[in-house]
């Protein structure tokens, strides 16, 4: 199967190369830094296409003639302190990016089969604990319509005969990377303490809930969209078991205590969320508030989950972590951090 990827060189869209690779796929990852990519060994299995799919452009001719394509493209939530030029980029890059992408399909003599496209649990707003699934409404902030304007954006492919599946990915957790690249280091140097959840200046207890995913749990998610046919419309990319941000902080702090270290502590209360928005900006009412989202679209599916359970998920993921380092090489982190 030949599989166009835009996203192809971040986190998710890394990981997603190497596994189909080793299934025998053959990836084909457009890239704005494309001569960079090349040059690095670690990326010579795969095909690299120069493009920018913010805008239009020759990438778009890639598309003709692949069996499936995965849409990923977004820039990253967390890069910058939000302000109105950040949130149109936020914006921009996902809506624009899918757009460019459905106007690639549909020129395409030889259609892909499958879109698999990448949105984000924000869809649904916080929602306190409201267990949600792919049949819960989306949300009023900033994030839930940025993330239903981005879905919409791929839906005209629903009539040109092209099968689609939209993946809304949790907090995806990976070594060094991700959620865990900013939380690993703090919980190294100092007690485990919840973040957020409380509201105002009241110390923050973590009562909102994380809805989470190991890195070979989205990517296997993002697996079965592509190949099995019954997939279609929205598909939670989240684990079964979505965890309160305060079991979430304790789960880290005893994952990270290697060996085990007695004078190592868990703190019930962490900064008020006034302090934490004063530090951060907007961005962090991604972080002080959540959505306790299930996968039962990916269950009935049949997706069998590696790694159901917070605890030995992490435990996986700092004993034996994926080889991120072959799916990322230097070129592809800084085009990911774009």
């Amino acid at each position: 199967m030949r599989v166009l990827i835009t996203g192809g060189s971040g986190l998710i869209g890394g990981h997603l190369v190497r596994r189909l690779l080793a299934a025998g796929d053959t990836p084909v990852v457009v890239s704005r830094r494309a001569d960079a990519l090349r040059r690095d060994p670690a990326t010579r299995e795969y095909e690299v296409v120069q493009g920018d799919p913010t805008t239009t452009g020759h990438w778009q001719e890639a598309v003709d003639g692949c069996d499936a394509v995965v849409n990923l493209v977004g820039h990253n939530v967390f890069a910058e302190r939000w302000n109105a030029g950040v949130k149109r980029k936020i914006r921009d890059s996902r809506v624009y990016g899918t757009e460019h992408v459905v106007a690639a399909i549909a020129a395409a003599k030889v259609r892909p089969r499958v879109l698999v496209q990448g949105s984000a649990i924000g869809y649904y707003g916080p929602c306190e604990d409201q267990e949600l699934d792919e049949g819960a409404p989306s949300g009023s902030d900033f994030l839930a319509v940025v993330c239903r304007e981005w879905e919409d954006a791929s839906a005209p492919v629903d009539g040109l005969g092209v099968r689609r599946a939209v993946v809304r990915i949790g907090v995806v957790l990976a070594p060094g990377d991700g959620a865990l690249k900013i939380m690993t280091p703090l919980f190294k140097i100092g007690p485990g303490v919840p973040v957020g959840g409380n509201g105002g200046l009241a110390p923050a207890r973590g009562r909102q809930w994380m809805s989470w995913i190991h890195i070979e749990d989205i990517v296997g998610i993002l697996d079965l969209a592509l190949r099995n046919p019954e997939a279609r419309g929205p598909i939670n990319g989240v684990a079964p078991n979505p965890v309160r941000n305060a079991d979430f902080s304790r789960a880290l702090s005893r994952a990270l205590w290697k060996p085990y270290a007695p004078w190592r502590i868990f703190l019930p209360f962490g900064p008020p969320d006034i302090l934490l928005r004063l530090t951060l900006g907007e961005v962090a009412d991604v972080i002080a508030k959540g959505q306790r989202v299930v996968p039962r679209k990916a269950l009935q599916l049949g997706y069998d989950f590696r790694h159901p359970e917070l605890t030995k998920a992490l435990a996986s993921l700092f004993q034996n972590p994926p080889d991120a380092s072959s799916q990322r090489p230097e070129a592809a982190r800084k085009e990911a951090g774009r």
